[in-house]
């Protein structure tokens, strides 16, 4: 009697955890079923119909996708957009993560100023992007700009780069500290004992400070990853809804708003081809999160 009375008072333990776990996760769940998932989903039918206005009631199946991926005029943009946000993605990557790094390593160091820094780094991401935007578009100027005469955001070869500083100036920040947080977190013994094998400041990075990290780099870059392929606002702020010059700032945030929302002058395919581009982004974007968390499962098992 007394071993089943044991048996359930586990059981009615584990219900009781699960049931208080449960009740803190509900809450977050709804909200995130309401703000997201909902949204998600609605687009998803959305993007099975056609027809003018917001609402688009002519239900065609698969077509607009048919037609995005086999009609010239759509899918040009389309996979124009998904290159832009390659370059762009990988642009972002590199300076966030490399400069991020080595940052980190300073705002650590003993040195004097460097907690100031480590402060006043995040400030840029409380902006919004829309006002980054504003700050780097007058500062590329040609006519009063601070960067001299040359046409940086109407000339093709260099908008995106442009765009890319911009984001990575304001989201740097973020990076320096998920990167100061990881080099706190390694042993100071291991540090020491590098030290007094003889390891210079070089041979610690490489060898010690760098392999710790490599989570975070993983943590960094999946940020990059989903914040990249579903940005708008820095389009909007420094080329326009148009992408300009010639769509070559051209992202799938900024093709979704002018596919979905704008007049066909002005590029608009209607609500419902709209609804089908952001379905595409958001499968690129579950893809290569299914692929990072992959990569870094195998990580964290020595695999890769």
């Amino acid at each position: 009697m007394k071993r089943n009375d044991g048996k359930t008072g586990r059981r009615f333990d584990r219900l009781r955890t699960w049931v208080f776990r449960a009740a803190f996760l509900l809450p977050a769940l709804l909200v995130y079923a309401v703000v997201l998932l909902i949204p998600i989903l609605d687009s998803m039918r959305l993007s099975l119909y056609s027809g003018g206005g917001l609402v688009p009631t002519d239900f065609v199946g698969l077509a607009n996708y048919v037609k995005i991926f086999t009609e010239e005029s759509f899918s040009a943009h389309v996979w124009g957009a998904f290159r832009n946000n390659i370059v762009f993605f990988l642009i972002v990557t590199l300076i966030q993560n490399a400069l991020g790094f080595f940052l980190a390593l300073a705002v650590t160091r003993a040195v004097r100023g460097a907690a100031f820094f480590r402060k006043i780094s995040f400030l840029p991401t409380t902006l919004s992007v829309l006002v980054v935007g504003f700050l780097f578009r007058q500062m590329l100027n040609p006519i009063w700009g601070l960067l001299g005469n040359y046409p940086w955001l109407g000339n093709e070869a260099t908008a995106l780069p442009a765009l890319a500083v911009a984001v990575s100036w304001q989201f740097i920040g973020e990076s320096i500290l998920l990167y100061a947080i990881g080099i706190d977190g390694i042993p100071s013994e291991h540090l020491e004992a590098a030290r007094i094998d003889g390891a210079d400041w070089m041979q610690e990075t490489r060898h010690i400070v760098l392999p710790a990290l490599m989570p975070i780099v993983g943590m960094v870059t999946l940020l990059i990853f989903v914040g990249d392929f579903t940005q708008f606002d820095i389009v909007y702020s420094m080329t326009t809804t148009m992408a300009n010059p010639r769509y070559t700032t051209d992202l799938f945030g900024s093709l979704f708003y002018r596919a979905a929302f704008s007049t066909p002058v002005r590029g608009g395919w209607g609500m419902g081809m709209g609804a089908a581009v952001s379905t595409i982004m958001v499968f690129v974007v579950s893809l290569g999160v299914a692929v990072w968390y992959y990569l870094f499962k195998g990580s964290r098992r020595g695999e890769v």
